[in-house]
Protein backbone atom coordinates (compact mmCIF):
# COMPACT_ATOMS: atom_id res chain seq x y z
CA UNK A 1 0.00 0.00 0.00
CA UNK A 2 0.98 3.01 -0.57
CA UNK A 3 0.91 6.34 0.77
CA UNK A 4 -2.49 8.17 0.47
CA UNK A 5 -2.61 11.63 -1.09
CA UNK A 6 -4.37 14.47 0.51
CA UNK A 7 -6.28 16.72 -1.50
CA UNK A 8 -6.00 20.61 -1.84
CA UNK A 9 -9.11 20.45 0.01
CA UNK A 10 -8.25 18.43 2.22
CA UNK A 11 -5.30 20.07 2.97
CA UNK A 12 -7.29 23.45 3.71
CA UNK A 13 -9.32 21.05 6.10
CA UNK A 14 -6.38 20.49 8.19
CA UNK A 15 -4.67 23.77 8.02
CA UNK A 16 -8.17 24.95 9.55
CA UNK A 17 -6.34 23.70 12.91
CA UNK A 18 -3.98 26.48 12.64
CA UNK A 19 -7.22 28.29 14.15
CA UNK A 20 -6.41 26.65 17.51
CA UNK A 21 -3.37 28.23 18.33
CA UNK A 22 -3.79 31.39 16.52
CA UNK A 23 -6.89 32.13 18.84
CA UNK A 24 -4.78 31.59 22.14
CA UNK A 25 -2.38 33.94 20.76
CA UNK A 26 -4.70 36.56 19.92
CA UNK A 27 -6.01 36.02 23.40
CA UNK A 28 -3.24 36.47 25.67
CA UNK A 29 -1.94 39.48 23.70
CA UNK A 30 1.24 37.58 23.22
CA UNK A 31 2.03 39.60 19.89
CA UNK A 32 2.69 36.39 18.22
CA UNK A 33 0.00 36.40 15.99
CA UNK A 34 1.18 38.33 13.19
CA UNK A 35 4.79 36.65 13.38
CA UNK A 36 2.86 32.90 13.26
CA UNK A 37 0.49 34.34 10.25
CA UNK A 38 3.40 35.14 8.38
CA UNK A 39 5.53 32.18 9.26
CA UNK A 40 2.41 29.88 7.97
CA UNK A 41 2.55 31.77 4.75
CA UNK A 42 5.76 31.74 4.39
CA UNK A 43 6.16 27.64 4.93
CA UNK A 44 3.01 26.64 2.82
CA UNK A 45 4.84 28.89 -0.70
CA UNK A 46 8.43 27.76 -0.01
CA UNK A 47 7.13 23.97 0.50
CA UNK A 48 5.25 24.59 -2.77
CA UNK A 49 8.01 25.94 -4.25
CA UNK A 50 10.26 23.28 -3.18
CA UNK A 51 7.83 20.86 -3.97
CA UNK A 52 8.20 21.89 -7.42
CA UNK A 53 11.84 22.50 -7.53
CA UNK A 54 11.90 18.70 -6.17
CA UNK A 55 9.65 17.22 -9.08
CA UNK A 56 12.17 18.34 -11.86
CA UNK A 57 15.19 17.48 -9.53
CA UNK A 58 14.29 14.15 -9.39
CA UNK A 59 13.85 14.24 -13.10
CA UNK A 60 17.20 15.25 -13.96
CA UNK A 61 18.56 13.70 -11.72
CA UNK A 62 21.74 15.01 -12.56
CA UNK A 63 25.06 14.98 -10.01
CA UNK A 64 25.91 18.56 -10.70
CA UNK A 65 22.55 20.45 -10.55
CA UNK A 66 22.23 18.02 -7.08
CA UNK A 67 25.27 19.11 -5.77
CA UNK A 68 24.54 22.80 -6.68
CA UNK A 69 21.32 22.57 -4.73
CA UNK A 70 23.03 21.29 -1.82
CA UNK A 71 25.63 24.87 -2.38
CA UNK A 72 22.62 26.65 -2.67
CA UNK A 73 21.32 25.19 0.74
CA UNK A 74 24.75 25.77 2.53
CA UNK A 75 24.39 29.86 1.64
CA UNK A 76 21.04 30.33 2.72
CA UNK A 77 21.62 27.58 5.75
CA UNK A 78 25.03 30.56 6.31
CA UNK A 79 22.58 33.33 6.24
CA UNK A 80 19.80 32.25 7.91
CA UNK A 81 22.66 31.44 10.63
CA UNK A 82 24.01 35.32 10.66
CA UNK A 83 19.84 36.52 10.97
CA UNK A 84 19.34 34.52 14.27
CA UNK A 85 23.08 35.03 16.34
CA UNK A 86 22.64 38.67 15.22
CA UNK A 87 27.14 37.87 14.58
CA UNK A 88 28.79 40.60 12.78
CA UNK A 89 28.72 38.53 8.83
CA UNK A 90 32.73 39.53 8.34
CA UNK A 91 33.29 36.89 11.55
CA UNK A 92 30.85 34.64 10.89
CA UNK A 93 29.85 34.10 7.42
CA UNK A 94 32.74 32.10 5.93
CA UNK A 95 33.20 29.84 8.76
CA UNK A 96 29.69 28.48 9.33
CA UNK A 97 29.55 28.34 5.11
CA UNK A 98 32.50 25.99 5.35
CA UNK A 99 31.39 24.40 8.75
CA UNK A 100 28.29 23.46 6.75
CA UNK A 101 29.60 22.79 3.87
CA UNK A 102 32.61 20.46 5.10
CA UNK A 103 30.14 18.21 7.86
CA UNK A 104 27.56 17.83 5.05
CA UNK A 105 29.84 16.26 2.24
CA UNK A 106 31.81 14.30 4.87
CA UNK A 107 29.05 12.48 6.72
CA UNK A 108 26.38 13.11 4.08
CA UNK A 109 28.64 10.83 1.71
CA UNK A 110 29.83 8.41 4.42
CA UNK A 111 26.18 7.40 5.11
CA UNK A 112 25.00 7.08 1.06
CA UNK A 113 28.77 5.91 0.14
CA UNK A 114 29.55 3.50 3.42
CA UNK A 115 26.34 2.36 4.62
CA UNK A 116 23.77 2.53 2.11
CA UNK A 117 25.96 1.45 -0.60
CA UNK A 118 24.58 3.46 -3.22
CA UNK A 119 26.03 2.45 -7.04
CA UNK A 120 24.99 6.52 -6.81
CA UNK A 121 25.84 8.38 -4.38
CA UNK A 122 24.10 11.61 -5.91
CA UNK A 123 20.79 9.92 -6.96
CA UNK A 124 18.66 12.66 -5.90
CA UNK A 125 16.30 10.46 -4.78
CA UNK A 126 18.86 9.92 -1.36
CA UNK A 127 20.69 12.40 -1.85
CA UNK A 128 18.79 15.49 -1.41
CA UNK A 129 16.68 14.55 1.24
CA UNK A 130 19.61 13.60 3.37
CA UNK A 131 21.51 16.63 2.54
CA UNK A 132 18.52 18.17 3.69
CA UNK A 133 17.96 16.70 6.85
CA UNK A 134 21.37 17.18 7.80
CA UNK A 135 21.27 20.97 7.12
CA UNK A 136 18.05 21.67 9.17
CA UNK A 137 19.60 19.99 12.16
CA UNK A 138 23.44 21.72 11.87
CA UNK A 139 21.60 24.80 11.37
CA UNK A 140 19.44 24.71 14.45
CA UNK A 141 22.56 23.74 16.36
CA UNK A 142 24.67 25.95 15.34
CA UNK A 143 22.57 28.70 15.81
CA UNK A 144 22.55 27.99 20.03
CA UNK A 145 25.59 26.82 20.29
CA UNK A 146 27.07 30.37 18.56
CA UNK A 147 24.84 32.11 20.63
CA UNK A 148 25.93 30.73 24.11
CA UNK A 149 29.91 30.71 22.95
CA UNK A 150 30.21 34.09 22.40
CA UNK A 151 27.24 35.40 24.89
CA UNK A 152 29.60 33.56 27.33
CA UNK A 153 32.90 35.12 25.85
CA UNK A 154 31.54 38.50 26.44
CA UNK A 155 29.81 37.92 30.05
CA UNK A 156 32.41 36.34 31.61
CA UNK A 157 35.82 37.68 29.69
CA UNK A 158 37.53 38.30 32.98
CA UNK A 159 37.62 34.92 33.14
CA UNK A 160 39.27 34.47 29.79
CA UNK A 161 41.67 36.97 30.22
CA UNK A 162 42.41 35.33 33.68
CA UNK A 163 42.99 31.76 31.83
CA UNK A 164 45.06 33.69 29.52
CA UNK A 165 47.30 35.65 32.26
CA UNK A 166 47.86 32.44 33.75
CA UNK A 167 49.93 30.85 31.08
CA UNK A 168 46.44 28.85 29.12
CA UNK A 169 46.78 29.27 25.59
CA UNK A 170 43.72 31.17 23.98
CA UNK A 171 42.07 27.24 22.68
CA UNK A 172 42.54 26.37 26.51
CA UNK A 173 41.16 29.94 27.95
CA UNK A 174 38.29 28.99 25.29
CA UNK A 175 37.77 25.61 26.60
CA UNK A 176 34.93 26.36 29.00
CA UNK A 177 32.90 28.62 26.66
CA UNK A 178 33.42 25.88 24.03
CA UNK A 179 32.13 23.50 26.90
CA UNK A 180 29.10 25.61 27.48
CA UNK A 181 28.22 26.31 24.19
CA UNK A 182 28.81 22.19 23.32
CA UNK A 183 25.93 21.38 26.17
CA UNK A 184 23.20 24.10 25.78
CA UNK A 185 23.55 23.12 21.74
CA UNK A 186 23.38 19.24 22.34
CA UNK A 187 21.56 18.86 25.69
CA UNK A 188 18.05 19.08 23.46
CA UNK A 189 19.18 16.48 20.96
CA UNK A 190 20.06 14.36 23.89
CA UNK A 191 17.29 14.65 25.32
CA UNK A 192 15.23 13.58 22.58
CA UNK A 193 17.47 10.84 21.77
CA UNK A 194 17.28 8.78 25.13
CA UNK A 195 13.09 8.94 24.64
CA UNK A 196 13.20 8.55 21.13
CA UNK A 197 10.36 5.43 20.43
CA UNK A 198 9.10 5.49 23.90
CA UNK A 199 7.82 9.21 24.27
CA UNK A 200 7.33 9.78 20.61
CA UNK A 201 7.75 8.38 16.78
CA UNK A 202 10.43 10.43 15.12
CA UNK A 203 8.94 11.96 11.54
CA UNK A 204 11.41 10.54 9.40
CA UNK A 205 10.14 6.55 10.70
CA UNK A 206 6.42 7.81 10.67
CA UNK A 207 7.12 9.33 6.88
CA UNK A 208 8.50 5.92 5.99
CA UNK A 209 5.82 3.90 7.27
CA UNK A 210 3.36 6.09 5.70
CA UNK A 211 5.40 5.56 2.56
CA UNK A 212 4.74 2.05 2.69
CA UNK A 213 8.45 0.47 4.27
CA UNK A 214 8.31 -2.00 6.87
CA UNK A 215 8.58 -0.71 10.45
CA UNK A 216 12.03 -2.35 10.66
CA UNK A 217 13.72 -0.64 7.80
CA UNK A 218 11.80 2.63 9.22
CA UNK A 219 13.66 2.15 12.40
CA UNK A 220 17.11 1.33 10.85
CA UNK A 221 16.76 4.42 8.68
CA UNK A 222 15.89 6.58 11.46
CA UNK A 223 18.32 4.93 14.01
CA UNK A 224 21.10 6.37 11.29
CA UNK A 225 19.48 9.46 10.76
CA UNK A 226 20.02 10.25 14.39
CA UNK A 227 23.68 9.25 14.32
CA UNK A 228 24.42 11.21 10.67
CA UNK A 229 22.70 14.52 12.18
CA UNK A 230 24.47 14.45 15.46
CA UNK A 231 27.43 13.82 13.95
CA UNK A 232 27.01 16.28 11.44
CA UNK A 233 26.12 19.02 13.86
CA UNK A 234 29.00 18.15 15.93
CA UNK A 235 31.33 18.65 13.31
CA UNK A 236 29.98 22.03 11.70
CA UNK A 237 29.92 23.85 15.22
CA UNK A 238 33.27 22.53 16.00
CA UNK A 239 34.62 23.77 12.56
CA UNK A 240 32.68 27.04 13.09
CA UNK A 241 34.22 27.73 15.89
CA UNK A 242 37.80 27.01 15.38
CA UNK A 243 37.49 29.50 12.10
CA UNK A 244 35.51 32.33 13.23
CA UNK A 245 37.31 32.56 16.71
CA UNK A 246 40.25 33.31 14.51
CA UNK A 247 38.47 36.01 13.46
CA UNK A 248 37.27 37.41 16.90
CA UNK A 249 40.29 38.06 18.13
CA UNK A 250 42.83 41.12 17.70
CA UNK A 251 46.50 40.11 17.72
CA UNK A 252 46.78 40.21 21.93
CA UNK A 253 43.72 37.78 21.68
CA UNK A 254 41.66 40.06 23.15
CA UNK A 255 38.10 39.42 22.25
CA UNK A 256 36.49 42.60 19.85
CA UNK A 257 32.73 43.13 19.03
CA UNK A 258 31.12 40.47 17.37
CA UNK A 259 27.98 41.06 17.43
CA UNK A 260 26.15 43.73 15.77
CA UNK A 261 25.22 46.91 17.13
CA UNK A 262 21.95 46.65 18.43
CA UNK A 263 23.00 43.12 19.87
CA UNK A 264 25.51 44.93 22.15
CA UNK A 265 24.95 45.99 25.84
Amino acid sequence: MGTIDISYLSLLVGLLMMGIPMYYLWKFKTGLLKATSIAVVRMLVQLFLIGFYLKYLFIWNHPWINFLWVFIMVLVAAETALTRTRIRREILFIPISIGFFVAVILIGTYFLGLVLKLDNIFNAQYFIPIFGILMGNMLSVNVIGLNTFYSGLQREQQQYYYLLGNGATRYEAQAPFIRQALIKAFSPCIANMAVMGLVALPGTMIGQILGGSSPNVAIKYQMMIVVITFTASMLSIMITIWLASRRSFDEFGRLIHVFKENKKK
